[in-house]
């Protein structure tokens, strides 16, 4: 896999993360274990198969696990690996620069700013 990543480390890290849904799915899993349900619900208005495909993206890239538990129905988990979890400090910092953004416009157009984000 290292032969096919990018020279650049930004490109390397886009290349992981680049997308909405995977950087949507790494917010969520970083609250903890999630259902494939349940993250379908919480990342919002993306199907099954682009879910699905991005999450197999994420464990083959080494993100992501994905745990099967032999129940019927088969209940199966997926939750965020160590270097899945070394992400958090970019996702904080997209965030924190998301709502710094937003109150800019904000304050531009001389409006208020939420009571609760």
């Amino acid at each position: 896999m290292l032969a096919e990543l990018p020279a650049c480390p930004v490109a390397t890290t886009l290349t992981l993360i680049g997308n909405k849904w995977e950087v949507l799915i790494l917010r969520d899993l970083l609250g903890g274990t999630r259902r494939f349900g349940e993250l379908k619900r919480s990342v919002g208005d993306v199907s099954q198969k682009v879910l699905t495909s991005k999450l197999r993206e994420m464990e083959a890239s080494g993100l992501v696990t994905r745990t099967v538990y032999a129940e019927v129905p088969p209940r199966v988990e997926y939750s965020l690996t160590e270097e899945g979890r070394s992400l958090k400090p970019v996702i904080d910092a997209m965030y924190a620069w998301g709502e710094g953004y937003k109150a800019r416009l904000r304050k531009a157009a001389g409006e208020k700013a939420p009571r609760d984000a």
